[in-house]
């Protein structure tokens, strides 16, 4: 059996989307899982979309993700130049080929770079360059009339294909159009230099998404011409979002962050990230969830993939972040939190590994924990409302008469830290005969102005020191007053 040898053939045109790395996971996942090759392989034929550093990107987000890659622009396999650019001499022979053999044919019909920039290149109108004397049409070329080489197509048949994923296809060909092949400066489009370079570089199964599906049999045209093995196609299903009121579409914009860059920015784990995408589509035929890239990598089937659209849902990607996040140590936790909690330079920065203590199984997505800690950085506005708490019987009027006792109890510890100073409030409750829950709320909405923080008042007031905490005491008791 020959080897499986997957690619994964992103465009340097910006951001990596969650569908272009759910394309690069299962291409990834599938020469894994039969011990196979990852190829890289970049496609810039459309210099005109080129984005700067866009390559460093795509090499930064993979590596990110754990998709290691054996052969690509950096990992000469034997199959290189891996960049379309660098290839751009080969092309021109492969169209020239298929000229001769009448599978194509040289355009003049002046701006045509653009594979859809004119009408009488719809599927349903006929070229008048397909008709013209071969004669005529090398002539012109040897004399240096721009032109470009599309295919020609036999409108009619009937293309018939089959994709792992979605069975048999038939498509008329009166559907399909000439696409161009080669561009006037003799750049490839998309179209003709993936299979080309797909049949160059041994590729025996293509990973694509479903969108491609409509366009295979062109694809299986150009194989067929030069008499080449058409790859097993592997067509992925549709990424969906729902909008705020219900309404699916494709997965843009407007449903959140949809690039994997801006998921990471925004405080998910990138291995949380692929673990939710790898569900994308695909089904392990358990109830199971959680993986590990290499416990993906055992349990990838192609089998298990689905037709259906998958609907991007964020809450789910969240709950999956936090089980990552809860999942952490002590000390990885703290790592990755630190640049999201920019305590960096501040009075916290010495308190920050019993912070990030509190925060680690309290926290579902990193960027939440600015918001979680600010009022350790300052006392926000606040009304005394916050001191009525029914379950423990808390309101302003107790709290003003608590607080003074509380404080000065307080202030007479030697020993300034969470077990000391929840001890001192617990023995004011016992002293006062009420349950701890009063005075431990009281103190929590003194020190912190917040109905809801990370950690009781103990671990609120080791970290922000006697001095200050006294202080905001003293705060509280001016507003009750």
């Amino acid at each position: 059996m020959a080897e499986v040898r997957t690619r994964f053939a992103p465009s340097p045109t910006g951001f990596m989307h969650v569908g272009n790395l759910r394309t690069a996971l299962y291409a990834w996942l599938l020469a894994r899982s039969e011990k196979g090759k990852f190829i890289l392989r970049i496609e810039d034929t459309d210099q005109a979309r080129y984005v700067a550093n866009a390559v460093e990107v795509i090499y930064a987000s993979l590596k990110s993700a754990g998709l290691d890659h054996d052969e690509g622009p950096d990992k000469d396999g034997g199959f290189g130049p891996y960049i379309q650019s660098e290839r751009r001499g080969l092309y021109r022979k492969y169209a020239e080929e298929l000229v001769a053999s009448g599978n194509a044919y040289y355009c003049f019909c002046g701006k045509c770079d653009d594979e859809d920039d004119e009408e009488i290149h719809e599927a349903s109108a006929l070229c008048p360059c397909a008709a013209m004397d071969k004669a005529e049409a090398a002539a012109k070329v040897a004399a240096g009339e721009a032109h470009v080489i599309r295919q020609r197509i036999d409108r009619s048949k009937i293309s018939t294909f089959t994709d792992t994923v979605f069975g048999t296809i038939s498509i008329e060909n009166k559907v399909l159009d000439d696409q161009i092949l080669l561009k006037q400066d003799n750049m490839p489009t998309y179209n003709f230099a993936n299979v080309v370079d797909d049949h160059l570089m041994n590729i025996t199964h293509v990973v694509r998404g479903s969108e491609y599906l409509s366009s295979t049999p062109k694809y299986n045209l150009l194989y067929e011409a030069f008499g080449w093995e058409i790859p097993t196609y592997v067509h992925l299903p549709l990424i969906m979002g729902r909008d705020a009121e219900g309404n699916v579409s494709k997965l843009s914009k407007r449903h959140g962050s949809v690039s994997f860059e801006n998921l990471v920015a925004e405080g998910y784990l990138p291995e949380a990230i692929v673990n939710y995408i790898a569900l994308l589509g695909w089904s392990p035929k358990s109830d199971r969830e959680i993986f590990t890239l290499a416990e993906l990598s055992e349990a990838f089937k192609v089998t298990g993939l689905n037709k259906s659209p998958a609907v991007f849902d964020y809450d789910k990607l969240r709950w999956m972040n936090s089980e990552y996040i809860k999942a952490l140590s002590p000390e990885d936790f703290a790592a990755a939190a630190a640049p999201f909690a920019q305590v960096s330079g501040t009075v916290l920065e010495k308190s920050w590994n019993k912070i990030a203590a509190l925060l680690h199984g309290r926290t579902e997505v990193l960027s939440e924990i600015p918001e979680k800690i600010a009022f350790l950085k300052e006392l926000p506005e606040y009304t005394v409302d916050l001191f009525n708490h029914k379950k423990s019987k808390s309101d302003p009027e107790n709290s003003r008469s608590d607080l003074p006792e509380l404080q000065k109890k307080l202030a007479e510890l030697s020993t300034w830290d969470a077990e000391n100073i929840s001890g001192a409030i617990s023995s004011f409750a016992a002293e006062k005969e009420v349950k701890a829950g009063r005075p431990m709320w009281q103190v929590r909405i003194a020190v912190s102005g917040c109905a809801v923080t990370p950690g009781g008042p103990g671990e609120i007031m080791e970290i922000l020191g006697k001095e200050e905490s006294l202080r905001r005491i003293a705060l509280a008791l001016e507003k009750l007053a």
